[in-house]
């Protein structure tokens, strides 16, 4: 566009406002008016809002445009502004200010009709007015309607307002009364007062209602004067888009030119007689003839609404609001019809954008779940949007205040009525989020907005915006869940336990009292949950850390660590022993066995204890502690506790050099084999040889497997090592039978771990197969506890060793958590007595018949029997007694290097090789029957 013409399009001094935009909707200029209404920053906030209407606007012209400025709405028109080339370069919006009758417009009105005119806003109950007596200067007012009509005569009044009231509750009623009214001097006047509702509600209820007051300067005014009288009206019948007509029995229709003027046709151009219904459509003419029968049947005075369609189909059609009012001869036939008729299109366009923007907002409302209301001041009384009842879960019915609150919890109550009385005395607009129960017991989280309307001829009310925010406050508590608490046990995580823990050690710093922290682990958790699966794993979990629960303070802190661990917090302890006690509570809480279905099971726990000092003085110091307590109560024989102390710090360090210094010690060649003969009760058979692990580290000095090889498992080295065991064993194996000397089997140790490595099996013929060794001499010696976890890589790793003869025995049978189920799921050639049983069974009766249970057991099941740690002639005879197929222990031979081991088969060969004897009654001990 021409820079010159934008700039004198908005320095003009327009009442209404202009706003000129690119094509992206940014604005670019706007005149005073529009700056005025800061309506630029209006458009810029709803810019991409207004995409789609500025694509229709290219293509269809002009259109109606609303954009929200601030808290009000500016109504007006969007159009397109074209390049030479037909592009669209711009947009402009034009707004023009819905000025009152009293701008501009009533003075032409009263040069017109030389009397008065008004205009009533119906739902302000405020009038404005302009009149002007004869002689005398105009005069302008605005009030109430209450303050306006008390200007008409008491006598009159009753008449003026059942007029009044007819008129709104019938559009088919006119209002037209002659009334006496007071001038400004005190006197009365004589004036006829008419008027009629020019704008309605989307459901008819009246907005806007505007009349004329023509005064009467004589009751019987004749000639010119009435002349003027009627000439004057009919101009405002025109400018109020009136009309009038009539039928006569004999003579048929006639029309007003303000009626033609009302359908846009000039004067003179209706058709005679009935043709004029030709100028109607199929429907309307319907509609038209349909009235004018039920007039005639029924003789009573009739209205009805019409619709002219324009010659372009695409123009809208005229809409047409229609009175009939009969009159009847002698015989009661309708003689004559008078008629009026009125131009409601823009009334019915009005109707069409308010009905829109109510569904508009009714949709938007209940997209985003906000409801509304307006609350007295004084009365309190209250008006509901219909989301506000929804929100609510009420009827659409009166409901006040009181009832309202009767719904919201107290603290909510309360935060709400103070912010009532704290906005009511001058306080600024609040936000609140508010919590209430449905009458069917669903819980509502409301974000409430209060502000105080305070309108000039209203009375004083609050505006209330309720959203509902419920799924939104689930989700942050459902968060607020996850990061802080334990779902299974509901009991706070290591994070929430942390926290609270921090604030609990700096209070007792500060307070001078003592504080100690419990890690408390679960014995026998881990095969409970292998064997019968996570959710009885997770029953037990929930079980205990009730019973653990209940045996603590309600100012202890108590919390679910990791797994099977937990860790609680003793507060305001009167001696550190009492720590020890209620460590000793602890693990009696869980000395009653849990039943599930038809199985019992049976827990313990080891508790690590320690205090809060100069070196413990945050969360994870404290943990560490108390976690080393923890190992230290395991090593010292399980369900017991025990304090942290230098101890076990020193064995803490212990295990941490052990882990630093296993890394590495393959590749410095410091581990060897050592090996120890199985001898058979069958004195012609070779004897079998337990390959064993040492580890000769000149840093650590001594260390046993017993020590070293639970944490090699721990830090993942133990794959590697039982690699090079497998390997250096069957070497050493295919080595002494190239020299022809005489032995079973070889039997090597396997971790649980290496089980569950993918490709194991494989890997184990790999190795026979490289040093030549066959699968059906290697067995492989597996603890209780790696066999009871039964998966399908477990099935398939064994197939593969029953396919290719690799042989199976349980190692330490009887200590762990014995599930005999397993000895018939998996192809176990062998059960391993633990030493633990062949050191006691001498001594008491009970451990001899575990020993000789076992070995009732493996014969049953086809199985060969070896017991392990025989050191006595005692200790063999009992065996022998029992049944037992092998024996290995320092009773034959001390595992021994692969050099002496060879030395010791020779001599079996030569037959001076110890072996076992047949027992007598002299090696029985008395105890033994």
């Amino acid at each position: 566009m021409d820079q010159g013409v934008i700039a004198s399009m908005m320095s003009h001094p327009l009442e209404g406002a202009i706003v000129l935009l690119d094509p992206e909707g940014h604005p670019l200029a706007a005149n005073a008016t529009a700056r005025t209404l800061d309506l630029p920053r209006g458009l810029q906030l709803h810019r991409l809002a207004l995409l789609g209407l500025r694509d229709r606007v290219a293509d269809q012209g002009l259109l109606p445009c609303s954009v929200p400025v601030g808290e009000q709405r500016m109504d007006g028109f969007l159009s397109a502004a074209r390049a030479q080339d037909g592009t669209v370069c711009a947009y402009i919006f034009s707004a023009a200010p819905a000025a009152s009758l009293v701008d501009g417009r009533w003075p032409q009105l009263l040069h017109d009709a030389g009397h008065g005119v008004w205009e009533w806003d119906v739902p302000a109950h405020l009038l404005a007015y302009l009149e002007r007596s004869a002689g005398a200067a105009p005069v302008t007012g605005t009030g109430t309607v209450h303050e306006w009509l008390q200007r008409t005569h008491p006598d009159d009044r009753a008449m003026q307002q059942a007029a009044l009231r007819s008129h709104l509750r019938d559009p088919a009623v006119a209002y037209a009364c002659r009334l006496r009214v007071r001038r400004a001097d005190g006197g009365w006047q004589q004036v006829h007062d008419h008027g009629q509702v020019v704008a309605r509600t989307a459901d008819g209820q009246a907005l806007r209602m505007a009349g004329i007051r023509i005064g009467i300067t004589s009751a019987d005014a004749p000639g010119a004067d009435a002349q003027e009288q009627q000439a004057q009206l009919r101009h405002l019948q025109r400018i109020a888009g009136l009309g009038t007509w009539s039928w006569e029995r004999d003579s048929g229709f006639s029309w007003s030119d303000e009626m033609l003027a009302a359908i846009g046709r000039p004067p003179g151009s209706m058709p005679s007689g009935r043709r004029w219904l030709d100028m109607l459509d199929a429907d309307a003419r319907a509609q038209v003839l349909a009235a004018w029968r039920r007039l005639h049947r029924e003789g009573q005075p009739h209205a009805f609404e019409l619709v002219l369609a324009a010659a372009p189909m695409e123009v809208p059609g005229i809409h047409l609001r229609v009175w009939m009012h009969p009159r009847h001869d002698a015989s009661g036939r309708v003689r004559r019809v008078a008629g009026q008729l009125q131009n409601v299109t823009e009334q019915r366009q009005t109707d069409a954008l308010i009905r829109w923007r109510t569904e508009l907002l009714n949709r938007v409302s209940a997209l985003g779940r906000i409801g509304g209301c307006e609350i007295e001041v004084t009365t309190r009384g209250m008006l509901w949007t219909d989301e506000c009842y929804r929100i609510h879960g009420l009827r659409k019915e009166p409901v006040t205040l009181e009832q309202t609150l009767a719904l919201y919890t107290p603290d909510s109550r309360d935060s709400f009525e103070a912010a009532l009385t704290r906005i009511a005395e001058g306080g600024l607009p609040e936000q609140l989020d508010l919590c209430f129960y449905r009458h069917s017991g669903q819980r509502v989280w409301v974000q409430v907005q209060i502000e105080l309307d305070r309108r000039e001829g209203l009375p004083e009310r609050f505006v209330v915006l309720f959203r509902d925010i419920t799924r939104e406050r689930e989700a942050n508590e459902r968060i607020e869940l996850l990061a802080h608490y334990d779902l299974l046990t509901g009991l706070p995580n290591r994070i929430l336990l942390r926290e609270q823990t921090e604030e609990a050690i700096a209070e007792s710093r500060r307070n001078g009292k003592i504080l100690a922290m419990l890690f408390v682990d679960l014995d026998g958790f881990k095969s409970i949950n292998d064997t019968f699966g996570h959710a009885t794993g997770d029953m037990l979990l929930k079980a205990a850390a009730a019973r653990l629960h209940q045996n603590l303070r309600n100012a202890d802190l108590f919390g679910r660590f990791n797994g099977d661990e937990f860790v609680v917090v003793l507060r305001h302890l009167a001696d550190p022993a009492d720590a020890g006690h209620v460590a000793r509570k602890l693990i009696a809480s869980l000395a009653s066995p849990l039943h599930r279905g038809d199985t019992t099971l049976k827990v313990g726990a080891s508790v690590g204890i320690a205090l809060a000092d100069d070196s413990h003085r945050d969360f994870d110091t404290l943990l560490r502690a108390a976690d080393a307590a923890m190992h230290a109560a395991k090593e010292a024989g399980r369900n017991t506790y025990q304090y942290y102390s230098q101890d076990v710090l020193a064995g803490i360090q212990r295990r941490l050099q052990i882990e630093h210094t296993l890394h590495g010690a393959l590749e410095r060649e410091e581990f060897q084999l050592v090996y120890q003969p199985l001898v058979n009760v069958d004195g012609t058979r070779p004897p079998a040889i337990e390959a064993l692990l040492r580890w000769v580290c000149p840093e650590l000095g001594p260390c046993s497997p017993a020590e070293f090889i639970p944490v090699a498992e721990k830090c993942g080295e133990i794959t590697r090592i039982g690699e090079w065991v497998l390997n250096e064993a069957c070497r050493q194996a295919a080595v002494w039978h190239a020299a022809g000397l005489m032995f079973e089997r070889i039997a090597v140790n396997v971790s649980a771990m290496q089980l569950r490595e993918r490709g194991f099996a494989e890997q184990v013929i790999a190795i026979c197969e490289r040093h030549r060794w066959p699968p059906h001499r290697l067995e492989l010696e597996l603890t209780e506890s790696a066999l009871i976890r039964d998966s399908d890589a477990l099935r398939q790793c064994f197939d593969t060793f029953e396919r290719n003869g690799v042989l199976l025995a349980v190692d330490d049978f009887g200590t762990g958590f014995s599930n005999l189920h397993y000895l018939n799921r998996f192809p176990v050639q062998r059960l391993k007595i633990d030493r633990s049983f062949v050191q006691r069974m001498l001594h008491d009766a009970g451990t001899a018949e575990v020993t000789q249970a076992i070995v009732h057991l493996g014969h049953a099941l086809g199985m060969q029997v070896v017991a392990e740690g025989v050191e006595t002639r005692q200790e063999e005879a009992m065996l022998l007694r029992q049944g037992c197929d092998e024996i290995q222990g320092y009773l034959y031979s001390r595992p021994l290097p692969s050099r002496d081991m060879a030395q010791w088969l020779r001599r079996c060969d030569e037959g001076d090789g110890p072996g076992p004897q047949a027992p007598t009654q002299a090696d029985l001990p008395a105890t033994v029957g």
